[in-house]
This record gives C-alpha cells, sequence and structure tokens, in this order.
C-alpha cells in the first residue's frame, strides 16, 4: 500500500488525500454538526404558530407612581433574591422605566438603603 522507503500511501490508494477529498460531502449550513437548534424566537415556536404573546403593562406607567430612590420598599420588588436587579422581561416595566429603576436602585445601594449582594448561609 505505501511506496518503498518514503512511508507515504500511493496515489491510488484508498487512504489517500485525493481519495477521502472524492468521498467526503460537501457541507452547506444545514448539514454542519454543532450550533443552536434554529429558528430562535420564543420557545422554539414560529411566529405564526403557538399562543399569541401580550406583555403586561409597566406598572409605572399603569400607577404613575414616580420612582424614587428613597423609597427601598418599592425598589424591593424589583430586586431579586440575591440582589441583583430584575429583567424587563420579570418585572415587566417599560425601557424608559426600567432605566430610571435601576438608576434609583444603585443610587440605594450607595447610600446603604439597599444591599449589593445578599448572603445566605447554606447551612445554619
Amino acid at each position: 500500500m505505501t511506496d518503498q522507503g518514503t512511508g507515504a500511501p500511493r496515489e491510488g490508494a484508498p487512504g489517500s488525500a485525493r481519495q477521502v477529498r472524492e468521498d467526503a460531502r460537501p457541507t452547506t449550513p444545514d448539514t454542519r454538526s454543532g450550533g443552536g437548534g434554529g429558528g430562535g424566537g420564543r420557545g422554539g415556536r414560529s411566529r405564526r404558530g403557538g399562543r399569541g404573546f401580550r406583555r403586561r403593562a409597566c406598572y409605572f406607567c399603569e400607577t404613575r407612581e414616580p420612582i424614587d430612590f428613597k423609597n427601598a420598599q418599592l425598589l424591593r420588588r424589583f430586586i431579586a433574591d440575591s440582589g441583583r436587579i430584575e429583567t424587563r422581561r420579570k418585572t415587566s416595566t417599560c425601557a424608559r422605566h426600567q432605566r430610571e429603576l435601576a438608576r434609583a436602585i444603585k443610587r440605594a445601594r450607595y447610600l446603604a438603603l439597599l444591599p449589593y449582594i445578599v448572603r445566605r448561609r447554606l447551612h445554619a
């Protein structure tokens, strides 16, 4: 199978590079391995299928309550148990009020009205 003395496969041998290239299938974006499941979107549903999606109204737009960094009780509603600022998807606030809310939470943290992080003991 190999040429004498060189150790390389002969031209017509099945293990040669030329033979492998001829047998290999061309890869297209659909046949490549890896990557995501494709489609994207919410929960893998297509735009037309599935249930309709309606976003809840913004709490601050409905109540007209001002976002104040001194109102720690209100700001706590928009902070996770770990101390992180909750996302818009979870709190259902509009972009404008989410920005104001984040600014107010950061000011309240600076003044020690709210915690930066919440440390919990694992074993009591």
